[in-house]
């Protein structure tokens, strides 16, 4: 079990082990979930995303405008917690 403290603004640091063993790198973008009374950290795959818009699932344009999207709001949020 591995615990950590969280600090101002909600920033929580993971350990190494637990970043290393799912291919968490810093810098990548998570996706966060609730599911009852946990919260689920997991690796955002972006690629998976653009490859699915061959798939029926919207056009590259969609799926390129979706990920600047996210990533505006990744950045917007790093300014804040300056």
């Amino acid at each position: 079990m591995n615990i950590v403290k969280v600090y101002k603004k909600g920033i929580i640091v993971l350990p190494k082990s637990i970043m290393e063993r799912v291919g968490i790198e810093e810098g990548m973008l998570l996706e966060v979930t609730v599911e009852d009374d946990r919260i689920i950290l997991k690796p955002l795959d972006l690629w998976h995303r653009v490859w699915g818009c061959n798939r029926g699932r919207g056009s590259a344009e969609e799926a390129e405008l979706e990920l600047d999207l996210e990533e505006e709001e990744f950045w917007s949020r790093r300014e804040l917690e300056k």
